[in-house]
C-alpha cells in the first residue's frame, strides 16, 4: 500500500512538472559540432525524460538476460526444496502415525531433494522410522551421529535417554540426562532424571545446584522449588547430623525456615536446637509442624525435649500439645501415652479411648492393651484388646507408591521421585470392623436338594422301602426332623417339601443314567 501511495506521488509531481512547463513557454538551444539545434522547452523535458526511463529499461533487460542462468536455477532450487520439505512434513506426520513404511518412503524422498546437512530433520525422520520398523541398533546409531552437531546434541541425547530407559540401563540414561542436563538445565526429563540420581547417590550439595539452576531458568514455580530444597536440605542434615553437626544444623534451620510445616524438617531442626540446649526455640519449630501436620515423632521428641524432666512434667508437655490441636487421635495419643509413663492410668484409658472413638486403629488398641496389662493384669481384657488390634485398620505411616516405611526418605525407592512419601493410612485391612458383639442380621441357610425319582425297575424297591418304613414308624415315634435353613433366611415346612425342588443357580441337576445306576448299587431288602 505504501509502495503504490509512492508511485502515485511520483506520477503526480511529474504532471505538476510538465503542467508548469507548459505554462511557461521557451526555447532550449543546443550547439553540438557547428550546428545548433533549438527546441521549445517542453518538448526538451519529454526527450530527457524518454532517454531516462529507456535507460533504464535497457539496464534491467540487460540485467536479467546477465542473471537469468542463476535465475531459473534459483528456481528450481526452491521448487526443489519446496518438494523436499513437503516430504519431510508428510513423513513427520506418519511417524507420528505409526506409519513405518510411509515415513520411510518420505525421508528417502526428502533426502534425495534436501541435504541433511542443510535440514537436521532429515536424521531425525530416518531415526524415527528405523525406531517405528523396530531397528533399534540403526536408530542408537542415528542418535550417536546427532552428537557431532552442535544443533542436533540434544536431540540424540534425547533419543539415547529413551533407549537406555527402554532396555532397563539406569546408568546409561542418567549419563545421557546428565550431559542434557549440563547443555541445557530447563529440559524438565533430563534435570529429574539426574536429580534422581543425585540423590540417590547422596550428593545433596549436587542436586541443591540443579534445583537452583531450575529455579532461575523458570523451569519450576518459586514455591515448589522451595518445597524440593527443604526436602534436600532436609535429607542432607540427616547425613550429616554425627559427621558435621554444624552443617546440619544450617540445614536443618534453612529448611525448616523454607517449609514450616514440614513435618521431618522441624524434627531435625528441633533435634539439632535441643542438642544446642535451646529448648525454648526448639519448642517452638515443633509446635508449628504440630499445628500444620500432627506425627507421632514431633510428638515424642515434643515430649523428651528437655531432659531430666520427671513424668509428669512430661505429662504438662503432652497436654500442652494436645491444646495446639485438639480433637485430633494423634493428640489424645500423645497424652495417653505420657499419662501411661506417669501411671495416671483413668486419663491414659480416657484419652486411649477417645483417639480409638476417632479414628478406630491398631495402635490405638494396643496402646490400651498396654495400659490394661500394666493397670490390673486382666488377661481376658488384654487379649481382647489384642484381637481388635489385629483387626483394626493399620496406623497412619510414610506411603510413596505402594511402599509403607517407618521412617521418612527424601525420595521414592521405587521410582526415585523426589518428595514422594506422604503421611497417610497404608491401603489394606480397611474392611468393616467386626466386633464379638455384633449379631448377624439374618440367618444365611441352605435348601435342601432331594434325589430324582427312581425310573423303570426300581419303582417296585421304592414301595416295599416305604411300606417298611410305615411299619417301623407305628412301632416307634417319629424324632423331630431337622429343618434346614434357606438361602433368603426363611424356614422350610412340610408345604415347602411339597413343592417343586429349589435348585441352586449353578446347580445342573441329577442325571437319571447316573442316579440310575446309583440305585442300582443301593440296598435292597429283596
Amino acid at each position: 500500500m505504501i509502495r503504490i501511495l509512492f508511485y502515485l506521488a511520483i506520477v503526480f509531481a511529474l504532471g505538476l512538472g510538465f503542467a508548469w512547463l507548459a505554462d511557461r513557454p521557451g526555447d532550449m538551444v543546443v550547439t553540438f559540432s557547428g550546428y545548433q539545434y533549438k527546441v521549445s522547452l517542453m518538448v526538451a523535458a519529454v526527450a530527457i525524460t524518454a532517454i531516462v526511463a529507456a535507460t533504464m529499461l535497457t539496464w534491467w533487460l540487460t540485467k536479467a538476460v546477465w542473471n537469468s542462468p542463476f535465475t531459473i536455477a534459483r528456481h528450481f532450487r526452491a521448487r526443489r526444496r519446496d518438494r523436499g520439505y513437503q516430504a519431510l512434513s508428510t513423513g513427520m506426520i506418519a511417524a507420528g502415525a505409526g506409519d513405518a513404511a510411509l515415513a520411510r518412503k518420505k525421508n528417502k524422498e526428502a533426502a534425495k531433494l534436501i541435504n541433511s546437512d542443510q535440514e537436521p530433520l532429515i536424521l531425525l525422520l530416518d531415526a524415527q522410522a528405523s525406531l517405528l520398523e523396530g531397528d533399534h541398533d540403526t536408530a542408537r546409531q542415528k542418535f550417536e551421529a546427532m552428537l557431532d552437531d552442535p544443533e542436533m546434541r540434544l536431540l540424540g541425547l534425547r533419543g539415547l535417554y529413551l533407549e537406555a530407559e527402554r532396555l532397563g540401563d539406569r546408568a546409561a540414561a542418567r549419563h545421557y540426562a546428565g550431559r542434557a542436563a549440563g547443555l541445557a538445565p530447563q529440559l524438565g526429563w533430563a534435570a529429574d532424571s539426574t536429580l534422581e540420581e543425585k540423590c540417590e547417590r547422596g550428593d545433596w550439595d549436587g542436586a541443591l545446584a540443579l534445583i537452583d539452576a531450575q529455579k532461575s531458568t523458570r523451569q519450576i514455580e518459586r514455591d515448589v522449588a522451595n518445597n524440593k530444597r527443604a526436602v534436600l536440605l532436609t535429607a542432607k542434615a540427616m547425613s550429616l547430623f554425627e559427621g558435621d553437626f554444624n552443617a546440619a544444623r544450617t540445614a536443618a534451620l534453612e529448611a525448616n525456615r523454607l517449609r514450616p510445616g514440614f513435618g521431618p524438617a522441624a524434627a531435625i531442626a528441633a533435634k539439632a536446637l535441643f542438642r544446642q540446649n535451646d529448648v525454648r526455640k526448639g519448642s517452638k519449630v515443633l509446635e508449628t509442624a504440630w499445628k500444620a501436620e500432627p506425627l507421632p515423632d514431633i510428638a515424642e521428641l515434643y515430649v523428651h525435649g528437655r531432659p531430666g524432666d520427671a513424668v509428669l512434667d512430661r505429662l504438662a508437655r503432652a497436654k500442652k500439645l494436645q491444646s495446639l490441636k485438639q480433637n485430633h487421635p494423634e493428640s489424645s495419643l500423645a497424652v495417653a501415652r505420657a499419662a501411661l509413663e506417669a501411671q495416671d492410668y483413668k486419663l491414659a484409658r480416657s484419652e486411649a479411648e477417645a483417639a480409638a472413638r476417632m479414628q478406630p486403629r491398631e495402635g490405638a488398641y494396643l496402646l490400651l492393651a498396654d495400659i490394661e496389662e500394666a493397670q490390673g493384669g486382666d488377661q481376658g481384657k488384654v487379649r481382647q484388646w489384642l484381637s481388635r488390634a489385629v483387626r483394626a485398620p493399620r496406623d497412619p505411616a510414610w506411603v510413596a507408591d505402594g511402599v509403607v516405611s517407618e521412617r521418612w526418605a527424601p525420595f521414592s525407592p521405587v521410582t526415585g521421585r523426589l518428595d514422594a512419601f506422604e503421611w497417610k493410612a497404608p491401603e489394606e485391612r480397611l474392611g468393616h470392623l467386626i466386633e464379638q458383639d455384633d449379631e448377624p442380621n439374618e440367618r444365611v441357610s441352605i435348601p435342601s436338594i432331594p434325589a430324582a425319582q427312581p425310573a423303570g425297575d426300581d419303582i417296585v424297591d421304592v414301595i416295599v422301602e416305604d411300606e417298611v418304613a410305615q411299619e417301623t414308624a407305628a412301632v416307634q415315634p417319629v424324632p423331630p426332623r431337622a429343618v434346614p435353613p434357606a438361602t433368603d433366611g426363611a424356614i422350610l415346612t412340610d408345604e415347602d417339601d411339597m413343592a417343586e425342588p429349589i435348585r441352586l443357580p449353578d446347580d445342573p441337576g441329577v442325571d437319571p443314567e447316573v442316579e440310575r445306576e446309583n440305585a442300582q448299587k443301593r440296598f435292597r431288602l429283596f
